[in-house]
């Protein structure tokens, strides 16, 4: 899955840390995502969405789709 999550959060000036630390999770989870090395699940992927005020679609977009909004 593509995303904009590093991009969303360094406009931010947060380290991995403090996101995870937001969305109660482990900045290695973090990392997996912002890599793609791991999906997050759809309750998770909500509370991304929520925490940044953005629509999910407008932080992730499946490969087939191409780029994110």
């Amino acid at each position: 899955m593509i995303n904009r999550l590093k991009v969303l959060r360094a406009e931010r000036n947060w380290s991995q840390g403090d996101l995870a630390e937001r969305l109660d999770v482990s900045r290695q989870s973090v990392n997996a995502i912002e890599t793609g090395r791991y999906d997050p699940s759809l309750p998770l992927a909500f509370r991304i969405a929520e925490l940044f005020e953005l629509p999910i679609e407008a932080i992730f977009a499946s490969p087939s789709k191409g780029d994110v909004a």
